[in-house]
C-alpha cells in the first residue's frame, strides 16, 4: 500500500466498495449515435446557436464576467435575458443562474422558512435534496405523483401543530422515468392549504407547452407557483432561470447564498440563451420532429422488448442489476450507440436502466438499428 493510498484508506475503501457493486463511476468520452444526451431539440451545436456565437463576439462580449452578479459581474445580457425570460415563460420575474443545480441548491435553502414545511416528490432531483439540507424548512417525501399524499402530508402537519407555509417541490417530467407530475392536482392541492407550488421544469422546457414555454405554462400567472426552466437541456446552451414573483427574486439576490457569492455567467451564455428562447419558440417544427420520433421509439421498445411508452423523450429500459446493465450498455456502446447505464442510488435498488434519450441527433433508422441491437444484447448477457 502506498503512502498516498494510506492517507486516503477511507476514500479508497469506498470506492472499491463500488466497484464490488457495479456503481463506480467513470468518466467516459461521448462516443457514437446519442441516446443518452439531454440536446433534445439539437439546439447544442446548431447554425443558430453559432450564429449567435459569433454575433456576441462582434458585438465585442466578454467572454467572461469578471465578478459576481452583485458586484460589477451584472452585465446587460444577464437583464435582457432576465427580462425576456419573464415575458416567455409569463412571470413577474426571472433570475439567471449558472446551473440548474445551483438554482435549485438556492431555492430551497433559501425561500422556504424556518417553520414551514417542504412536501417533495419522494423521486424529486438530488438538487433539492442538496438545497433543501441547507435550509430551516422541515421537510417530508411522499409517494411518487401521488397528489393526494401530498395534500395529507399537509394535513397531517398542520395537525401536529405546523403554523408556516408549505411549499410543493416537484419536477414536471422526472428525468429517470420519463412520466410527469398531476400539475393540475397539485395546483388544486396548493390552493387548498396556501402552498406554494415548485415546478422543476428541467425537462420539460422547449419541449412541452406552447412556444417551448413547459408543463407548467398554464399555472405560470399565479403568484404561488415558481417555475425553474433550465438552459442546458433544450436549450442546448447552459444555465436555469428561476422564473417567480418579484419579491421572492428580490429575496434570492438579497439572501441566497449560491448567488451572492458566485462568479456570474458569462455574458456570452446569456445572449446565447435569449436566443435559444427565441429559436424554440420560432421553430415548432423542430418539436413536432421530436414528437414523431417520440412516438416512433416507443413503438418499436414496446413491439420488440415490451418497454412501456412513456410519451416522453426520456424512455427508461429497466434491467434491474447494476452489472447485467453496464454489460448492456457497453455493448451497445462497442456498437455505436452511446447509451449509458444508471444505478442507484440515481434510481432506486433493484431498478437499474438503460435511460434512452430521444434527441434530433439521430433518425428513425438510428431508432430502429439501437432496438436491434439491444434485444440481441439483452438476449446476449444474462440475467
Amino acid at each position: 500500500m502506498t503512502s498516498e493510498t494510506r492517507l486516503f484508506e477511507t476514500h479508497a475503501r469506498q470506492l472499491d466498495a463500488l466497484a464490488a457493486d457495479d456503481r463506480l463511476r467513470v468518466l467516459r468520452p461521448r462516443q457514437g449515435l446519442d441516446f443518452v444526451s439531454n440536446d433534445y431539440l439539437a439546439l447544442a451545436n446548431s447554425p443558430e446557436l453559432r450564429a449567435a456565437l459569433f454575433d456576441g463576439i462582434e458585438r465585442g462580449l466578454p467572454a467572461g464576467s469578471g465578478g459576481s452578479r452583485l458586484l460589477r459581474g451584472n452585465h446587460e445580457e444577464h437583464e435582457a435575458l432576465e427580462s425576456e425570460a419573464a415575458r416567455h415563460y409569463g412571470s413577474e420575474a426571472a433570475l439567471f443562474f449558472a446551473t440548474g443545480f445551483t438554482a435549485n441548491a438556492a431555492l430551497f435553502a433559501t425561500l422556504p422558512q424556518r417553520g414551514d414545511l417542504v412536501v417533495h416528490d419522494e423521486l424529486i432531483h438530488a438538487s433539492a435534496h442538496d438545497g433543501m439540507k441547507l435550509g430551516r424548512a422541515e421537510r417530508v417525501a411522499v409517494a411518487h405523483n401521488n397528489a393526494d399524499a401530498f395534500e395529507t402530508a399537509i394535513r397531517n402537519w398542520r395537525a401536529r401543530g405546523g403554523l408556516g407555509r408549505p411549499w410543493i417541490a416537484v419536477e414536471s417530467l422526472y428525468s429517470m422515468d420519463g412520466d410527469r407530475a398531476p400539475l393540475a392536482a397539485l395546483a388544486e392541492v396548493a390552493e387548498r392549504n396556501e402552498a406554494v407550488l415548485i415546478v422543476d421544469e428541467a425537462h420539460a422546457t422547449g419541449v412541452f407547452g406552447p412556444e417551448g414555454r413547459g408543463l407548467s405554462a398554464s399555472l405560470a400567472r399565479q403568484e404561488n407557483v415558481i417555475a425553474l426552466h433550465t438552459c442546458g437541456k433544450a436549450l442546448g446552451c447552459e444555465g436555469a432561470l428561476l422564473c417567480a414573483p418579484r419579491v421572492l427574486v428580490d429575496f434570492l439576490v438579497n439572501r441566497a447564498r449560491p448567488f451572492i457569492f458566485s462568479t456570474a455567467s458569462s455574458p456570452f451564455v446569456a445572449h446565447m440563451v435569449r436566443r435559444a428562447i427565441e429559436v424554440v419558440a420560432a421553430q415548432p417544427q423542430r418539436r413536432a420532429a421530436l414528437d414523431a420520433l417520440v412516438e416512433h421509439a416507443g413503438a418499436r421498445l414496446h413491439d420488440r422488448l415490451g418497454v412501456a411508452p412513456t410519451g416522453s423523450q426520456i424512455i427508461p429500459v429497466i434491467i434491474g442489476d447494476n452489472g447485467r446493465t453496464m454489460a448492456i450498455a457497453s455493448e451497445l456502446q462497442s456498437a455505436g450507440f452511446d447509451v449509458r447505464g444508471i444505478r442507484p442510488p440515481t434510481v432506486p435498488a433493484g431498478t437499474a436502466r438503460l435511460r434512452v434519450s430521444i434527441t434530433l441527433n439521430v433518425t428513425a433508422a438510428d431508432i430502429d438499428a439501437l432496438v436491434d441491437a439491444m434485444e440481441g444484447a439483452i438476449a446476449r448477457i444474462p440475467a
